[in-house]
């Protein structure tokens, strides 16, 4: 949706804006509710929520602020060991904390967009050259893969 609206009306456009601050006034909201629900019952998994419920707590944890993913963190570990919890989510979040945290990136999962150009870029990566061989193991596809969908040019860096 987000990228729809960039398309058709420009990355500082009103319409952006707007449905910039319609998010974040949806996410405040969904942060309350699902954080009383970790607090309450832990990570709750899709046996218990459904696929998309179990999505709607990584994703709302994923795009909230640095010290609320620290704190729930470790929970989602512990639900990934557990099979409450998707591997590859895990990897999304854990390359997130670890770069708020000053650090590379574990997965490459995250993008960055370069403010002058618009273009995107991979953040940091620890041990690149073996970062396919992490990705595959949490279940997520080839750097090269995922950069493309970006229209990112990627070559793994060798050994």
């Amino acid at each position: 949706m987000v990228e729809g609206v960039e398309q058709k009306y420009g990355y500082e456009s009103q319409e952006m804006k707007d449905l910039w601050k319609t998010i974040n006034e949806k996410d405040a909201i969904n942060l309350i509710e699902i954080t009383n629900t970790l607090d309450k019952y832990g990570w709750l998994g899709p046996d218990v929520i459904g696929d998309k419920g179990s999505a709607a707590l990584f994703l709302v944890i994923q795009h909230v602020d640095k010290q609320t993913q620290e704190k729930y963190l470790p929970m989602m570990r512990e639900a990934v060991k557990n099979g409450k919890a998707k591997g590859s989510d895990l990897a999304l979040l854990e390359d997130r904390v670890a770069l708020s945290q000053g650090k590379k990136q574990i997965y490459g999962s995250q993008i960055h967009r370069d403010n002058i150009t618009g273009k995107y870029f991979l953040a940091p990566i620890e041990d690149e050259p073996n970062v396919n061989k992490r990705r595959a193991e949490v279940g997520l596809e080839p750097l090269e893969v995922y950069a493309k969908h970006w229209d990112i040019y990627y070559k793994l860096p060798e050994k």
